[in-house]
């Protein structure tokens, strides 16, 4: 169905809006999508440049029923960013100014079209930086962490991005500005309207500022990595080393398959093993915390332990930061069939990797798995010819018993990515029938009409191109 946006052009914004082809083919998609053939040209897409903009255009959509997505960089990886009923493409990118550092405080404003690696730029000085950030930050937006609740390779010691999050303005579907949270670092006054926007996936409102809490760039950093010649040794190090209490910033996992195709992509030279790589923050005693780290590595059988030079360390976080890239490269005639992102308790880490692996065997595809290994977190990808339906078939099969059996472990279907379009039939299967109701209650009473990124999140807009009316 095509949307008449004609009335765009009688809203008097500061920022832009296009009808043109180009502008409109380009906020199709997001990555996965784009990959996947999944696009879907809106029928406008809005620049807004100010709180008010965002209000206009949401006010006179919400009279007409007409949908609006949210989109910022289109670096989500389960759909969040297709326009599935076509509408609006609201692109918050020229939102994106830096409103305010209070370095006493240790906060931040902006605007949510910011890339996350200018936050830690125009902190450096003050010596400080935003602790959760996505290992995207170079590629991704403010705006779209907090929409997606994401979280990156520092999790395990500085939580997710969520917790980092103090106060929000918010366009709610029919243009009505709120502001929700506090620019103190707690508070329990009513309802946390806050916590309930952040990871909603533009379905319940528009951000258009967000303060963010700062921390102090620890003075010791140190990094390394530890090679083992089993998978199974290098998880149980893992989990061992979360379970022992060892103060590690980043712990991240790397299977063979995962390590080869790092090699093939840009030559690191890395050894075709499992291999974990860790980082340490502290301002005072950081050696006695990697001891630590490689006493209980070696009760795992670590084959080589090394903490290398700053150079060497940027070298080594290269391969890990650089995966994605080098999965998709890995080889021409196949493609990863969607990116996961399961996370299980840490004591459950060793036995998902395992799981993983055993279907990826089970059904010869190769199967990369990698992943912040300290919060319980894998990503894997299953590599397959598009074209070759047992193939794409055989991966689907080995991503849904993935998810079913990190939720059945006590996990989550996704620990960052978010539900979108790839996830919403896990829904139920997580949350329970009167979980996934209680959600459509707060988007009954928030957006009524369903406009804002319909076709998201719930289970009953598995059927692409049916809206659904959430009252019925």
């Amino acid at each position: 169905m095509t949307y008449d946006c004609s009335f765009l052009s009688e809203i008097s914004l500061e920022g832009a809006v296009s009808f043109e082809d180009s502008a409109r083919e380009n906020h199709a998609a997001d990555w996965v999508a784009q990959e996947a053939g999944l696009g879907v040209t809106p029928d406008a897409v809005v620049w807004p440049e100010s709180t008010a903009d965002v209000s206009a255009v949401l006010e006179a959509a919400h009279e007409r029923e007409g949908p609006v997505t949210p989109y910022a960089a289109g670096t989500s990886l389960e759909c969040n960013a297709v326009p599935l009923f076509k509408g609006i493409s609201m692109d918050m990118t020229k939102m994106n100014d830096v409103l305010d550092v209070r370095p006493d405080d240790f906060q931040i404003d902006v605007e949510p079209g910011v890339m996350g690696n200018i936050v830690d730029e125009t902190v450096a000085d003050h010596g400080l930086f935003f602790p959760p950030m996505p290992s995207s930050a170079n590629l991704s937006t403010i705006g779209g962490m907090i929409i997606n609740d994401a979280s990156g390779q520092k999790t395990v010691k500085y939580g997710e991005v969520a917790d980092w999050v103090l106060e929000l303005e918010v366009v709610l579907a029919d243009g009505t500005v709120i502001e929700t949270g506090s620019k103190a670092v707690k508070t329990s006054s009513g309802y946390n309207l806050k916590n309930l926007i952040i990871g909603s996936e533009g379905t319940l409102g528009v951000v258009t500022r967000a303060t963010l809490e700062l921390e102090g760039i620890p003075e010791q950093i140190k990094g390394g990595r530890a090679v083992f010649e089993e998978m199974d040794d290098a998880a149980e190090a893992v989990f061992d080393a979360v379970r022992s209490g060892v103060d590690v910033a980043k712990i991240e996992l790397i299977d063979p398959l995962a390590g080869e195709m790092a090699n093939n992509y840009f030559d690191t030279g890395l050894p075709d093993a499992p291999m974990i790589f860790v980082e340490f923050h502290a301002n005072h005693g950081i050696e006695e915390e990697i001891e630590f780290c490689r006493a209980i590595f070696e009760s795992h059988d670590v084959e080589r332990f090394e903490i290398a030079d700053e150079e060497r360390m940027d070298e080594l976080w290269r391969a890990r930061n650089e995966l994605a890239f080098a999965v998709q490269q890995y080889d021409p005639d196949l493609s990863p069939r969607h990116p996961g992102d399961v996370t299980v308790p840490i004591s459950k880490y060793p036995d998902i990797i395992r799981y993983a692996k055993e279907l990826g065997d089970e059904y010869d595809i190769l199967l990369p798995c990698f992943g912040h290994a300290g919060d319980g977190n894998v990503h894997y990808a299953a590599l397959v010819d598009p074209d070759d339906e047992e193939m794409v078939e055989a991966a689907e099969a080995i991503y849904d018993g993935i998810v079913e059996k990190a939720i059945e472990w006590g996990g989550t279907a996704t620990g960052e990515h978010g539900i979108g379009m790839g996830k919403r039939k896990f829904l139920e299967l997580e949350h329970g029938e009167g979980g996934v109701e209680a959600m459509r209650a707060v988007k009954r009473a928030l957006d009524p009409k369903d406009i804002l990124n319909p076709g998201k999140i719930f289970p009953e807009t598995e059927d692409e191109g049916v809206r659904v009316n959430l009252d019925d």
